[in-house]
């Protein structure tokens, strides 16, 4: 079977852990918090690290192709596939949690965006056992 059968690493969260990095998590379908998020980090005066949701049609995330880009980043983020979010270690020293969540209420079903994409459409396919735990 192909196809990785680790956990995803969450990479925002691996750079929170030092404390003096500005990270974001971010998605084209909220490009306000996307802008601050960017003005935020070239502000800071330290690492800044930036994530960013982007459906690939190389690796068959969306198997009707890209021209409904911004709906799919709408609904991995109303599902909360992809979280939205700012950590800005400048607000510690102002007494302020630097964690900022931009997506707060959640839309839609993860499951039901997990099974929009392709390579969960293909798992179920061949090893459907797999993809239900999944």
């Amino acid at each position: 079977m192909g196809g990785k059968q680790q956990t995803k690493k969450q990479l925002g969260e691996i750079f929170m852990t030092y404390e003096h990095v500005y990270v974001a998590s971010v998605c084209l379908s909220n490009q306000t918090q996307l802008l601050q998020a960017l003005v935020e980090a070239d502000r800071y005066n330290g690492p800044s690290f930036i994530v960013a949701y982007a459906p690939c049609i190389q690796q068959q995330v969306r198997p009707d192709g890209l021209t409904d880009m911004f709906d799919e980043c709408r609904y991995a983020v109303d599902s909360g596939y992809w979280p939205l979010y700012r950590y800005n270690p400048d607000l510690i020293v102002r007494g302020i949690n630097p964690f900022i969540l931009d997506s707060k209420k959640l839309r839609k079903e993860v499951t039901s965006f997990l099974k929009r994409e392709g390579r969960f459409i293909n798992l179920k396919k061949a090893h459907p056992e797999i993809a239900d735990d999944l």
